[in-house]
């Protein structure tokens, strides 16, 4: 079946979504890395996804995509959280959906919050972080091999304009999520260069390939790796063993340090999986998931209400 529009409230906020519909009574809840709407970022996993008979939720945080709030283009990580628990919360209700049946995929960032996500829901059927943010502050030094530090510098200024900017009613500061090296952009490494070609290969999609220069800055103070230990649900970590953008090392140990974690090591970057490595990744988180979700009987988990304490 085709992928049909849904909506979710996330405190007070529109959130849209695609939902794939599967044929396994499971459901994949979705979102892409750092101020990357659904389309680009989740939707040849999803489709592919469902083409093996899972459903999915893929949808956009507010003040992205097709989601409502403003100001645009800000990424706040509580606000995001709020917004995962209330993606699950929706997922739950969706026709021929097994609530105990439900997984969470996240890219990048959103590989990131999986972590996070994952420790706040031991009620989730399974778990996967796709090349994930684990620790900004890795990710901080490996850029500064390649960017230098006049351009760093000017990255954080533009930031403190955005801030100060947002505080009297202006309109956010906007910079490119990816950029030559040298420039103000998010990222300037080379291999995040492969980011327009790897999401968005024929120029099909209509989105905002950029962020709020305040947003580009706090993703280097994110550290979702620590919550490692407290995942109770079966983990998948899939790393890139060449990726310049979130080093493969501090996710990989995450995928170590969570009690049911598994770690898959892939050549290439950051973006191989959206480009020649997408088959081996496809097919990692494929079986994964069969194992997970479809083979394994169900486990009855002690646990808490779904959602977040802090």
């Amino acid at each position: 079946m085709e992928r049909v529009s849904v909506a979710f409230d996330s405190a007070g906020v529109r959130c849209a979504a695609w939902h794939y519909p599967g044929s396994n009574g499971t459901c994949v809840v979705m979102a892409a890395g750092l101020g990357v709407p659904k389309e680009p970022g989740t939707d040849r996993f999803a489709r592919a996804f469902a083409a093996a008979g899972f459903g999915v939720l893929a949808f956009d945080y507010r003040g992205l995509g097709a989601s409502g709030g403003g100001p645009r283009q800000v990424v706040r990580f509580r606000e995001q959280l709020r917004d995962w628990d209330a993606a699950l919360a929706r997922a739950r209700t969706l026709d021929g959906v097994d609530p105990r049946r439900i997984a969470i995929w996240g890219f990048s960032a959103s590989g990131g919050h999986v972590l996070r996500v994952a420790a706040e829901h031991p009620e989730l059927g399974a778990a996967i972080a796709f090349a994930p943010n684990a620790d900004g502050w890795a990710g901080i030094r490996n850029a500064l091999r390649e960017t230098p530090l006049r351009a760093m510098g000017r990255l954080v200024l533009a930031a403190s304009r955005d801030v100060a900017a947002t505080a009297v009613g202006r309109a956010p500061l906007l910079v490119p999520l990816t950029g030559p090296a040298g420039s103000v952009a998010a990222l300037t490494t080379a291999d995040s260069r492969n980011g327009p070609r790897a999401l968005d290969p024929r120029g099909e999609y209509r989105w905002r390939p950029e962020v709020a220069a305040r947003s580009a800055v706090r993703i280097g103070f994110d550290r979702p790796g620590r919550v490692a230990p407290r995942i109770a649900v079966p983990l998948l970590v899939l790393v890139h063993e060449e990726d310049g953008v979130a080093p493969h090392e501090p996710a990989a140990r995450a995928g170590r340090r969570a009690p049911h974690g598994e770690v898959v090591r892939l050549p290439g970057g950051h973006y191989a999986g959206f480009l020649d490595g997408f088959d081996a990744a496809v097919t990692a988180q494929l079986s994964f998931l069969r194992r997970r979700l479809v083979s394994s009987p169900t486990r009855t988990r002690s646990a808490r209400p779904p959602g977040r304490t802090a």
